[in-house]
């Protein structure tokens, strides 16, 4: 979005700018989420704090960076503080909750073979550590650069190269097993 409608929305239509804020980033957000909890449940319904949190907070947007990059400083920061929570340390999910995944199945071969393979890369990607999972997930996933990923976790650019190219290596070990 261009800066003076969101400078207008934010004025005028806050509403409107969180309706077309929900539009644009709902999804990547969610997948945001679960990629810190891997829970589909939680991570809608962090997704929807983020969004409350993002309309009661629009006052405090200073335009340092961009509105979406704004947006996912907050998502990462409430998903960081839900791992954190006692609510996140103490309720445990059923194994069969967890493992209910929707399937399609009985497409072409092909596309279940590219599905069993990004499923593969998906846990590879799900079993690193977070630190490593973190900018492999904003990097590659969201398509950040080095320089927005290290704003949204704070670290400095180096470090956000040194993480990558160790997770690379981990992915890579998994993969060729």
């Amino acid at each position: 979005m261009e800066e003076s409608i969101i400078e207008d929305l934010i004025v005028n239509d806050r509403e409107k700018l969180l309706d077309q804020l929900m539009d644009n980033y709902g999804q990547s957000l969610l997948q945001l989420a679960y990629s810190y909890v891997r829970n589909r449940e939680v991570a809608e319904d962090l997704t929807q704090e983020v969004f409350v949190k993002c309309y009661q907070r629009l006052d405090q947007y200073q335009r340092k960076s961009s509105l979406k990059t704004w947006l996912w400083r907050i998502a990462i920061n409430h998903c960081k503080d839900y791992l954190k929570s006692w609510h996140h340390n103490h309720i445990v999910i059923s194994e069969e909750q967890a493992k209910q995944t929707p399937s399609r199945e009985k497409e072409v071969e092909n596309q279940v073979i590219q599905r069993y393979e990004d499923q593969q890369l998906a846990k590879a990607v799900m079993s690193l550590p977070d630190t490593y999972r973190e900018v492999i997930y904003l990097y590659y996933f969201e398509e950040l650069s080095i320089k927005e990923v290290s704003y949204l976790t704070g670290m400095n650019q180096n470090t956000i190269k040194t993480r990558l190219k160790r997770a690379k290596e981990i992915l890579k070990d998994c993969l060729e097993v």
